[in-house]
């Protein structure tokens, strides 16, 4: 069982038989959740649309206990926003962790900040961008963006020839005729069930965009904004 949910820009809940994973919450109306089941909040690095510290007072209202939540933030986040009270675990890049309920969590480097997550479950295996991401941008230079490519591909190449069951990825408009590279490259080297592009800003026309101009993936790339309504 995989129930996504998508929260706002690059925050999502999924659901399992038995717990929670709320990823990258900044902004935005949380489902409902069953207070019988363990949340493992993650951040993916310190930026404010990526993580807000907001989402323990959430989950606090909706009946939570602390005891039942854990968190996964990214060694970037300073330890002053940490919430109080919450078992944490603080990720670096290139580590793997196991969490109280034996999910294991493996991480990569951003090429931006913080880290993007591989978490395996016995429900299922999502994968979290984060904001790692192939960021080439026209205004900047021919070497910039050649380096940037190659540390991003560096960093997927580690997961090559691995299955995700759940894929969270980038599709960022303002990247202009270079939107897709983060997006299909991943897609060409981890075989993936379901991809929900994410950090779209207010563009979710972009996931029309991709599909049209790469068909071959229609039946994975999932439409976020539909995703639990």
């Amino acid at each position: 069982m995989l129930q996504v949910t998508y929260i706002y820009h690059s925050g999502f809940c999924v659901e399992t038989e038995n717990s929670y994973y709320i990823f990258d919450y900044f902004k935005g109306k949380l489902p409902m959740l069953n207070r019988d089941k363990r949340v493992y909040v993650f951040a993916s690095h310190f930026h404010h649309d990526h993580y807000n510290p907001e989402i323990f007072v959430l989950l606090e209202k909706q009946g939570i206990l602390r005891e039942n939540i854990e968190a996964v933030l990214a060694a970037d986040i300073r330890k002053k926003n940490y919430p109080e009270g919450i078992k944490v675990n603080r990720a670096g890049g290139n580590r793997s962790y196991i969490l109280s309920d034996g999910t294991k969590v493996e991480t990569l480097y951003s090429t931006d900040s913080g880290v993007a997550y591989l978490v395996t479950s016995e429900d299922g295996v999502l994968y979290h961008a984060g904001d790692l991401n192939d960021w080439c941008w026209e205004e900047e230079t021919e070497e910039y963006n050649h380096n940037m490519t190659a540390r991003f591909r560096r960093e997927i190449d580690r997961i090559a020839g691995r299955k995700a069951d759940v894929a969270f990825l980038p599709l960022d408009v303002r990247q202009e005729e270079d939107y897709d590279k983060g997006m299909l490259y991943f897609l060409e080297k981890v075989e993936t069930r379901c991809a929900y592009p994410m950090h779209y800003w207010e563009h979710p026309e972009v996931i029309e965009k991709f599909c049209r101009e790469h068909p071959q993936y229609c039946d994975i790339v999932k439409n976020t904004e539909e995703a639990g309504k």
